[in-house]
């Protein structure tokens, strides 16, 4: 029985089915994704999207589509969908589908009179490659199968347009087609597992719309390049494999090089197994052998906070501490670069923000909970003491320890926490000074440095890491706890931000906390009171001034809201960690509860996966980017904290 399954009702419905999209990576940062009828909506959609680094830093989408036909008796039944302008659809292929499921790979069935067709689609784990399986299941008479690929060669932020410098010209290959529509992009090999013949036939598709673009405010419309078509005929229970790369494939080992990269998948049938799945699409490794996570598809890069924030979650929450430590040499690599002041030699984004040596000392704490003190201090504990340092002996350009013993920074011209978005060249929510979080994460350094130091060789270090934990305790309090009994967001000065926001769960939820449990009591009923939704804690109250839940509108109107009401799972994940630790098992049905909520959500938007952000008032509509690192993996961290308390 699968678990993410739709019938007929469902896919042949373009309301509900367009709103569900399908995510397939690879290792390089390459991926395919669409609708799970294959009408792309976003001009990030396509069949092949790909890194080309000699071109720029982004992904760029070759390959946007492939209409499969079916010919019997001379008439023809298109199988594709297209979105034009003035809201029509053609060839209005999803009426033919009766059913979809993912369990290993997706997989289709189409049904045209007397045939029925099976497609599956699965994307290479080291190759730029996608690979789709069409298997004629039934058919009464001879049957023929025409292909017509839809050429973009663009960055998949941008569009394309008909123009007189496409480069037609194409070259046979076995079986199949290479061609290059513009100089310094790759060869597009497009081949089948046995001989097809293709017409050379060239025309420009034009006003294709996509409307996820229309709904951010964006330009929503380009023209695609179809060179022609391949055509060949099947025979009932036979299978005919495609391929599209950027390297020439080996016709006859299409099949076997399906079946095998099908038996590498888990299957996707159950929730957990939905995340994990999930988690390993953020696996990225360059050709140098770094290993990253990706922040998120389709547009994010490999950014330091991120990758520290999730990286436990995606990687030892599942027993998975191989990936954590190559991931953690590469990012480890590029904090050394960074405090030494030399150029970094890795792809890893954003490394200069202030919280980020935090969150680096809160991930390898993370590692210490699982594979025990001595085995982190081998591997970590001179990376702890050294960042420790580093901010105590103030060579960070935007984080100072002030003689309070809490550290300060400046945000106020340029977002320096993970509230970042900007309007009119400012940040929406600038916050500097002291800032919640920053102190939070500082004061849980400082306490686990003392489990890092020698207790033997350096007990002075050790009294004087107690020292300045304790005065920032101390002052941690002072500063940030309100007559009300939350934390306030950031003190700068004289001015304190009363608004409600999340920032202070994280006080509560660490394993070295400066408040006591009453305090941390206080701080957990407010987030719920106020923030906690279905699917995680809103960014900022609804009592609050400013308050707007809705991420919906042009850019503009989505940048003021993104960290304005809009609720975040990632920010649950927290939640509920401080949830069982204040309450312990009292709170697990509430927890599984909560957990309804993102279980839901293998089901809508990007199936078997979690997105960006949600909206932050009912019906909780997912938005921004289609899968989201930190949201996965703060679930999984969730789910194995749970069984940990069940126990």
């Amino acid at each position: 029985m699968s678990y993410l399954k739709f019938e007929a009702a469902t896919m042949t419905n373009l309301q509900e089915s367009l709103s569900k999209e399908l995510l397939r990576t690879n290792r390089s940062g390459a991926y395919s994704c669409s609708t799970i009828v294959d009408c792309n909506t976003r001009k990030y959609h396509g069949l092949l999207v790909v890194p080309v680094p000699e071109l720029d830093d982004e992904n760029h989408v070759l390959l946007s589509s492939l209409d499969c036909t079916v010919i019997q008796h001379g008439a023809a039944f298109n199988l594709g969908l297209h979105k034009y302008q003035g809201n029509n659809f053609s060839p209005k292929g999803h009426k033919y589908i009766r059913a979809f499921n993912c369990d290993k790979v997706p997989t289709t069935v189409y049904r045209v009179g007397g045939v029925v067709m099976k497609k599956e689609v699965v994307f290479q784990h080291y190759e730029d490659r996608i690979l789709i399986r069409y298997t004629l299941v039934d058919a009464h008479s001879t049957t023929t199968l025409r292909f017509r690929p839809f050429l973009a060669f663009r960055s998949a932020r941008q569009f394309t347009h008909e123009n007189s410098i496409v480069n037609r010209d194409y070259q046979e290959v076995d079986n199949g087609i290479k061609t290059c529509l513009y100089a310094g992009y790759p060869e597009l090999y497009m081949q089948f597992s046995r001989k097809a013949e293709f017409v050379f036939e060239p025309d420009w598709y034009r006003g294709i719309e996509y409307p996820k673009e229309q709904e951010r405010g964006y330009a929503s419309s380009e023209d695609l390049y179809v060179p022609g078509y391949f055509e060949l005929s099947i025979r009932k229970g036979e299978s005919v494999v495609f391929a599209a790369s950027t390297s020439a494939s080996k016709p006859r080992g299409l099949h076997a090089l399906f079946d095998k990269e099908v038996d590498d998948r888990s299957p996707r049938d159950n929730f957990f197994h939905c995340l994990v799945n999930a988690a390993h699409q953020f696996h990225v490794e360059d050709k140098s052998g770094d290993k990253y996570i990706l922040a998120g598809y389709p547009w994010f890069k490999a950014r330091a906070r991120d990758t520290f924030i999730a990286l436990p979650g995606l990687t030892l929450s599942i027993e998975e501490k191989g990936y954590y430590e190559a991931a953690m040499k590469t990012a480890g690599k590029g904090l050394r670069e960074f405090m030494d002041g030399k150029p970094l030699s890795v792809k890893l984004y954003e490394i200069e923000q202030p919280d980020v040596l935090l969150w680096a000392v809160w991930c390898i704490q993370q590692y210490a909970k699982e594979e025990g003190v001595e085995a982190c201090r081998t591997k970590y504990g001179k990376l702890v003491l050294d960042i420790i340092n580093y901010i105590k002996n103030q060579r960070h350009p935007n984080l100072t320890l002030e003689a309070n013993g809490l550290v300060k920074t400046d945000g106020r011209d340029r977002p320096v926490t993970w509230m970042n978005s900007m309007s009119n060249g400012r940040p929406v929510v600038p916050r500097t000074g002291y800032v919640v979080e920053f102190n939070a994460l500082w004061y849980h350094a400082l306490k686990f440095a003392e489990t890092m130091a020698d207790k033997e060789k350096g007990s002075a270090q050790v009294s004087k890491l107690q020292a300045l934990a304790e005065k920032c305790r101390e002052s941690f309090v002072k500063t940030f706890v309100n007559e009300h009994g939350y934390l306030f967001d950031y003190v700068d000065g004289q001015e304190q931000d009363w608004s409600v926001r999340p920032n202070m769960i994280f006080a509560a939820a660490f394993d070295y906390s400066p408040l006591s449990q009453d305090q941390k009591k206080k701080v957990i009923d407010i987030c719920t009171r106020e923030l906690l939704t279905p699917k995680g804690l809103r960014s900022l109250s609804p009592k609050s001034g400013g308050y707007t839940p809705m991420y919906v509108g042009p850019q503009v109107q989505r940048d003021l809201a993104y960290h304005q009401g809009t609720a975040w799972p990632w920010l649950g994940g927290f939640y509920m960690e401080a949830c069982l630790k204040l309450y312990k098992r009292t709170r697990l049905s509430f927890i599984e509860r909560q957990m309804v909520g993102y279980e839901d959500e293998m089901f809508y938007h990007c199936l078997g996966t979690l997105p960006e952000l949600f909206d932050g008032n009912p019906p909780f509509h997912g938005r921004g980017a289609v899968s989201f690192a930190m949201n996965v993996a703060e679930i999984l961290r969730s789910l194995e904290q749970m069984e940990k308390y069940k126990y």
